[in-house]
């Protein structure tokens, strides 16, 4: 097997991630995790102290290439549903259960026609108050 091992920079920065495109990050969290394995082999068969406090390092550098991937996606797809009639549960205002669950304003506006016809020949009394 290959006994080289691939040093990355010491730690990648979540901001140098965000401009990079989807395939060069892939590439990178590819490397990262090869670089993981290794220095797990590594930890196994004894390995320096360096080595084994580099993996902390790499581990948290993995869920940086991640969440960034994760971020843009779902960013991308925000922007995919903006104008849409529906869109995605997870894309949607969480808000509370009782304010989704609510009629919207056009609902709480219908009257029956019953209440609509009381309305119409009971209109309410104006009354002119003395001063």
């Amino acid at each position: 097997a290959k006994s080289k091992i691939i040093m990355t920079q010491s730690k990648v920065k979540a901001k140098d991630l965000r401009g990079k495109k989807k395939d060069e990050l892939v590439k990178q969290l590819e490397e990262l995790k090869n670089e993981l394995q290794q220095l797990r082999v590594a930890k196994v068969t004894g390995g320096n102290a360096s080595k084994l406090s580099k993996i902390h390092t790499v581990r948290k550098s993995i869920a940086r290439v991640l969440t960034v991937m994760n971020q843009t996606q779902k960013e991308n797809l925000r922007k995919f549903y903006k104008n849409k009639k529906y869109r995605p549960k997870d894309l949607r205002w969480k808000k509370t259960r009782a304010i989704r669950k609510a009629l919207n304003p056009h609902q709480l506006s219908l009257k029956t026609k019953k209440q609509a016809r009381k309305e119409r020949l009971y209109p309410q009394r104006k009354y002119a108050v003395k001063a």
